[in-house]
């Protein structure tokens, strides 16, 4: 009799004993688990990027699309086919308006624009939209072989990130018919970043297919925040000219990228990406 009360004891002991083994345990790797996460947290940085092509608003009001920028909850967006108080047959609606002001304004997000050409009593060009602040930005003209075709640029923005680091973001909309031009164009935005002392996301409407020469080799030491969704167009998918960069390739990591082909605001398809940027 004794002696079974006594193992009993000594069971109900260990089992007691145990289950606070397994609680200390748990405690321990929840503590672990919140120590690395926290590490982990300090060595890297989340960014929402997101990038889309307009087509000046033929499609869209800018209300529209700022409810949809909105919405995505982005930190930042490179914007293409931005109009600046143009005067366009195809777009009435958007007669006389600052796009990128406007989107500024609807979205509560800073915004800055680069100009790319004189057009129809305006300008048209490029634009980017931050949650951060902007703290230097410069327009930069693109190689032009061809007198003929259509002035290029890109937008280059210092952005003051919340731990005070500094992220140069760049939005560019290369040359459409031309595979030699944009080539030069490439070569010419590798060069130049080489003057950057910061991490740097490019993004935009870089009118090259992936597997063309350009993008192949142009961005061969970039990182690709996208994969092979196609952008273009909406009414009839059929390429992929859309793509978000990171440079140098070791600093970056992806977490999710997505093409939003429920999307019809332009003729492109919005792209966006979740990018991890080590410090």
């Amino acid at each position: 009799m004794w002696f079974n009360i006594k193992t009993k004891v000594v069971l109900i002991y260990n089992i007691f004993n145990n289950n606070i083994n397994k609680m200390r345990f748990r405690s321990l790797f929840l503590a672990l688990t919140i120590a690395c996460c926290a590490a982990l947290s300090a060595q890297t940085t989340e960014l929402n990027v997101m990038t889309f092509n307009l087509r000046f608003g033929e499609l869209s009001s800018l209300e529209e699309m700022a409810s949809y920028i909105s919405k995505q909850q982005p930190d930042i967006v490179a914007l293409q086919e931005c109009d600046w108080k143009t005067t366009r047959e195809r777009a009435p609606k958007q007669a006389g308006k600052a796009f990128v002001n406007e989107l500024a304004y609807h979205t509560g997000l800073f915004g800055i624009y680069g100009k790319a050409i004189d057009y129809r009593g305006g300008y048209y060009g490029v634009g980017i939209l931050s949650k951060y602040p902007v703290i230097k930005s410069e327009r930069v003209l693109l190689p032009n072989p061809n007198p003929k075709h259509e002035q290029r640029t890109m937008l280059i923005a210092e952005i003051e990130m919340p731990d005070k680091s500094v992220l140069t973001f760049i939005s560019t909309h290369l040359e459409v018919s031309s595979a030699q031009a944009r080539k030069e164009q490439i070569r010419f935005i590798n060069k130049r970043i080489k003057q950057i002392k910061t991490p740097i996301i490019l993004a935009g409407d870089l009118n090259a297919i992936p597997t063309s020469e350009e993008i192949q080799q142009g961005f061969a030491k970039w990182f690709n925040a996208t994969d092979t969704v196609l952008t273009y167009s909406t009414m009839k998918p059929e390429i992929k000219i859309d793509y978000i960069y990171g440079y140098p390739k070791e600093k970056f990591s992806l977490v999710k990228t997505a093409v939003d082909t429920d999307c019809k605001l332009s003729d492109h398809f919005p792209v966006s990406s979740v990018i991890r940027l080590k410090k």
